[in-house]
């Protein structure tokens, strides 16, 4: 495993010292979720194997491991910091869920085929940590999915700025932004080998009721027949498929 120093991610936003606390508001309140449509896709750049192991790492409420058990036919896990998101995922799928850190994760080496973390690693106290963490539980061919945030994000910060001169809160309780090389550098220190960059803007709909979310907010819609033309450097989010160093 890759043992260099953590790269230096400088661009952080501090809301709410108590996190725990803060996200069993979230989850209490709207919570945090995105559309059937973007866990689908997600899980379709893992290529899927039934009867394999997926870890979601801050799974919030279990919506991409409840997918990936239903229409694929993986033994899914979840863990998650908030009680009251996993009582959703729990409620809702058949998934085993703990509630966990992502720094300090409950399971053996080299116990998953999978492990995804989607938009949540850029929130953790000890980013490094959860690296080497997801690394630890892959196994030899595994698959690592990560979601983070671009601070050059054109159709985001960028456009924020532009507009208020402010950059975009996404009021979480701690909020990182990085460029693409700055988090695959970050990745790699961890114990991550990056071996494809995706960008994200908006996923395309895959149902009637996610094509009707997008007939009543417009301007996803835009962002959604914008995205073949943002450059990968200026996209608003990386999804970092990796492998085990």
């Amino acid at each position: 495993m890759n043992t260099s120093p953590p790269v230096d991610i400088r661009f952080e936003i501090r809301l709410n010292p108590e996190i725990r606390q803060a996200y069993d508001e979230i989850y209490s309140d709207e919570g945090i979720r995105h559309l059937d449509s973007f866990y689908l896709w997600l899980l379709e750049l893992l290529r899927p194997i039934p009867g394999r192991r997926l870890l979601d790492v801050a799974c919030g409420e279990g919506v991409l491991p409840n997918i990936g058990h239903k229409l694929h036919g993986l033994e899914t896990h979840g863990v998650d910091l908030s009680h009251a998101a996993l009582r959703i995922a729990r409620d809702e799928g058949q998934g085993a869920f703990f509630v966990s850190s992502g720094e300090q994760l409950p399971f053996a080496d080299n116990s998953f085929d999978y492990v995804t973390c989607i938009g949540s690693l850029e929130h953790f106290d000890d980013m490094h940590m959860g690296i080497t963490e997801i690394a630890r539980l892959l196994r030899t061919n595994g698959l690592a999915c990560v979601l983070l945030p671009n601070t050059y994000g054109l159709l985001n910060n960028i456009y924020q700025a532009l507009k208020t001169g402010m950059s975009t809160i996404d009021e979480q309780p701690l909020q990182r932004y990085a460029a693409r090389a700055e988090w695959a550098m970050q990745l790699e220190s961890g114990g991550l080998r990056v071996v494809d960059t995706i960008k994200y803007e908006r996923e395309t709909p895959r149902s009637l009721a996610d094509s009707w979310w997008y007939a009543r907010h417009p301007r996803a819609l835009i962002k959604l027949a914008l995205t073949p033309y943002i450059p990968l450097n200026l996209a608003t989010c990386f999804v970092y498929l990796c492998r085990p160093m």
